[in-house]
């Protein structure tokens, strides 16, 4: 048809700069997220654990809170070391795998599924900047759960203990920071993987926790019937278990893991294949997601 009028004009307004152009995909996936009440539920809920190490640390410090409860010996039953700071991230890292399990196959799917990953790809957005804002949903929210309380609860710690407990205990809180975001970056990457290759999203969440708990009994039986200890290479709680023993730098055997993530005692595997498993682990998701995430799909 014939342009009568020629009133186009070129966007001449403020370019957002291309390192934050990620950030658009969780502005408006929070906003979405927000409107489910059983995830704000469950988000909220998820608080009570470091909330209640909290009380812990303050009443263990406050004479006459334990005069009032009568309990004046409570500083000797509940000890705040590296069993009270791993156990802690532990339970926190179970909830984000149910957390990353609820949200993360409602990440990519839904874009394969009505072809709109054409439209992200038509304009100045790389496909790596797409992985990473789907990502940053599940980074950010896994984060406020687990790395973020424990840091809390240890700084509340060492305000109460003054500044030599801090310092002696520093590798308590590299140790929770670091562990906690080997664990974040496995669910994440697992996460954005699966929702990439299994568009029907209870299916998808149901694969999250086969991977750790289906995968985890395979090599418990290999272990059994083969007698052997390498089984646990396919038991990611066994090997994120190992690695967050080494990053708190647990060198005198005090504990043998976070809860639900336990290394039976004579059962450890070297560190090194540990950290490989994992990275292989991370090397296949990033290979599917390669595979699907086009601006055109092929279809023989």
């Amino acid at each position: 048809m014939a342009v009568y009028k020629k009133t186009y004009r070129p966007y001449e307004g403020e370019l957002t700069p291309s390192w934050s152009r990620f950030l658009v995909i969780p502005r408006y996936a929070f906003e979405e997220l927000h409107r489910s009440r059983f995830l704000s539920v469950f988000f909220i809920s998820s608080f009570a654990y470091p909330l209640v190490c909290a009380l812990i640390i303050y009443v263990q410090h406050n004479a006459s809170v334990l005069g009032l409860l009568g309990v004046q010996g409570a500083n000797r039953l509940i000890s705040i070391n590296i069993t009270f700071f791993m156990s802690l991230l532990g339970w926190q890292s179970m909830m984000a795998l149910f957390l990353a399990a609820f949200i993360g196959p409602r990440q990519v799917s839904p874009d394969l599924a009505n072809n709109a990953l054409s439209l992200y790809l038509a304009r100045p957005f790389s496909r790596v900047e797409y992985v990473l804002g789907k990502m940053s949903i599940l980074v950010i929210l896994m984060s406020l759960m687990t790395w973020v309380p424990g840091l809390l609860c240890f700084l509340l710690e060492g305000y109460l203990e003054g500044w030599s407990w801090m310092r002696d205990n520093a590798h308590l809180a590299s140790g929770f920071f670091f562990g906690a975001w080997v664990w974040i970056l496995i669910l994440a990457l697992l996460a954005l993987a699966l929702s990439a290759w299994v568009k029907w999203r209870p299916a998808a969440g149901g694969l999250m926790f086969g991977v750790f708990f289906v995968a985890g009994a395979f090599g418990a039986t290999i272990n059994g019937v083969q007698r052997t200890k390498w089984g646990h290479l396919l038991n990611i709680s066994h090997l994120i278990g190992s690695v967050w023993v080494q990053l708190f730098g647990d060198t005198d055997g005090t504990t043998n893991g976070a809860l639900f993530f336990r290394v039976p005692r004579g059962e450890e595997l070297p560190l090194w294949c540990c950290w490989a498993s994992l990275a292989v682990l991370c090397l296949v998701c990033l290979y599917m997601l390669a595979r699907k995430i086009r601006g055109a799909e092929v279809v023989r």
